[in-house]
C-alpha cells in the first residue's frame, strides 16, 4: 500500500517564472511498495504548483503512475533538484519517498 497524507496543490499563477523541465538521464525510482518506476530521459514535465514538500510537476504527453495495491496517477514533487515524493491528483494526496532521489534535469521554455 502506498503511504499518503492529504495535500492540496497551490496552483501556479499564469505568468510566473516556473518553467517546464526535461529529465536529462533516466532515473530508476524504488518505491517503498517494492515496485520501481523509471523516469525516462528526455521526458518533459510541466509545473502545476506547490505542496508544502516542494514543487509539483506533471508529465507532458503521457500519464505517469506509481503502484502499490492499486495504480495511482502521480506527479513529481521536487525540492532542491531532488525527487522527494509524488502528488496523487486523483486522491489529492502526497506520497513521500523514504529517500530523496537526485535528478538531472534542465529547464525548457
Amino acid at each position: 500500500m502506498i503511504a499518503t497524507t492529504p495535500s492540496a496543490v497551490e496552483l501556479a499563477q499564469d505568468g510566473t517564472a516556473a518553467r517546464s523541465i526535461t529529465i536529462q538521464a533516466p532515473a530508476v525510482i524504488q518505491l517503498d511498495t517494492g515496485y520501481s518506476r523509471t523516469l525516462a530521459a528526455k521526458s518533459v514535465w510541466k509545473p502545476v504548483g506547490r505542496v508544502p514538500q516542494g514543487a509539483v510537476y506533471r508529465p507532458v504527453g503521457t500519464i505517469f503512475t506509481i503502484e502499490g495495491r492499486q495504480v495511482h496517477e502521480a506527479y513529481l514533487v521536487l525540492n532542491d533538484k531532488k525527487l522527494v515524493g509524488f502528488y496523487l491528483p486523483g486522491e489529492q494526496s502526497y506520497s513521500p519517498l523514504s529517500a530523496a532521489v537526485p535528478l538531472t534535469f534542465g529547464e525548457t521554455e
